[in-house]
């Protein structure tokens, strides 16, 4: 098995869309898991109505995360002393 340093790994000029990808996917799975639970309870439908949501919901986050990025770095420039 290859160690870790082994793998292959994308350029970093593809950082922005990997963190983008990450970030919507974890925060999607994370919002459908709240928000059916919130809608319509635990029962045994349960993780398929979130995993029908998360369908959906991924695809949008990774383009809002795409779409605010600039925005939000913008933000943290104005927040974070960069020294």
């Amino acid at each position: 098995m290859p160690t870790p340093s082994a793998r292959p790994k994308l350029h970093r000029r593809y950082t922005p869309f990997v963190f983008a990808f990450y970030m919507a996917g974890i925060m999607a799975f994370l919002m459908c898991c709240t928000i059916v639970a919130a809608n319509t309870g635990f029962d045994s439908g349960y993780v398929r109505r979130v995993f029908s949501a998360y369908a959906l919901a991924m695809p949008v986050a990774f383009f809002c995360v795409m779409m605010v990025r600039p925005l939000v770095l913008k933000l943290v420039a104005l927040t974070v002393h960069t020294h």
